[in-house]
């Protein structure tokens, strides 16, 4: 059950609210990453309800890369929460209530069930892809080789190099420098527009078409063309390797496809790996489960790689006691 509203902020939201014509019941804080945006679902007089993303003054400019990405998405038929009123001035932004779970919360259930939310989600890569490049080109920097590089530096200073995973001198120079250059080559291919974090925790099922609406769009740049189908099948839930494979050759058809997505996908679990520390080291631990699942995706996708298969066998025997 609700409490009613009790918090300091409340009477001014129920005042900015009022002004618009609504009566605030009740705001129920939501749990987030570590995000300086703070979100929380409003119950609403009639019974209705919204959802709250307030935005910190330094953020504020988020708000309006967000109303440009969620007019971009669905003029592409992406459902996008509706942005139902926004005010730069106070950061405060009403968005459509979707409804309170993601795919990532029917992590439980079977693959035969889970399979039609991600074969649509292959087609929402594809509505993504389709969006003109040069308007997603001007929203943010494009995810280019010092952005890729930066995130897996992350990984390495805050995870693999702590627990003792980057090998002796030897290993650790060569890891380096295949690192390198995977993010180098992932960054010469041709740009695309991506989402940047497509995943199971940013898609929610929904019970009318289309039903898979995405979240957290903020971040729609340019990027390699693998990217959001590497982030769809290694974040939370993992396919297994017949479906995986089905979706990728849907997406990224051919030799070269895999390739590309084998060169992606290691990236971004390996990105994740190091994000998910970096969340428990500023307070928020609830991913660092997936550390270990998330680790063995990396090593099993950057084996696969060129840059990477010299490596994979001397990785695995150091990386073993970490992969669950």
């Amino acid at each position: 059950m609700h409490a009613p509203p009790t918090t300091p902020a409340e009477p001014a939201l129920a005042k900015w609210l009022e002004e618009r014509g609504e009566r605030l019941v009740a705001a129920v804080p939501l749990t987030g990453d570590v995000s300086p945006r703070r979100y929380a679902r409003l119950d609403l007089a009639g019974g209705r309800t919204a959802i709250l993303a307030t935005y910190p003054e330094a953020e504020r400019p988020t708000m309006e890369r967000f109303a440009k990405s969620t007019a971009l998405l669905a003029g592409a038929g992406v459902r996008v929460p509706r942005i139902l009123d926004s005010d730069a001035t106070c950061g405060r932004m009403l968005l459509e209530d979707l409804g309170p779970a993601t795919l990532a919360d029917w992590r439980d259930r079977p693959w035969s069930e889970l399979r039609r939310w991600f074969e649509e989600a292959i087609e929402v890569v594809r509505k993504i892809r389709a969006l003109p490049a040069a308007t997603v080109g001007a929203l943010s920097p494009p995810l280019g080789r010092e952005l890729l590089a930066r995130e897996l530096e992350q990984t390495w200073s805050l995870y693999l190099e702590p627990e003792g995973l980057t090998g002796g001198p030897d290993l650790s120079s060569r890891l380096r420098a295949a690192l390198d250059d995977l993010c180098a080559n992932l960054a010469a291919e041709e740009a695309v527009p991506c989402h940047r974090d497509l995943m199971a925790r940013n898609l929610m099922p929904l019970p009318a078409e289309p039903s898979l609406a995405v979240l957290d769009h903020q971040d729609l740049r340019l990027g390699p063309p693998a990217y959001d189908v590497a982030s769809l099948l290694n974040d939370t839930l993992f396919p297994p390797p017949e479906l995986e494979a089905e979706l990728v050759a849907a997406a990224l058809p051919g030799q070269e496809g895999r390739a590309s997505y084998h060169r992606a996908a290691a990236q971004r679990a390996l990105k994740a790996v190091g994000t998910y520390v970096s969340f428990a080291r500023r307070g928020s631990p609830r991913h660092l489960p997936l550390v270990g699942a998330t680790l063995g995706r990396a090593l099993g996708h950057f084996a696969r790689t060129a840059e990477g298969a010299p490596l994979g066998d001397e990785l695995a025997a150091v990386w073993r006691p970490a992969i669950c």
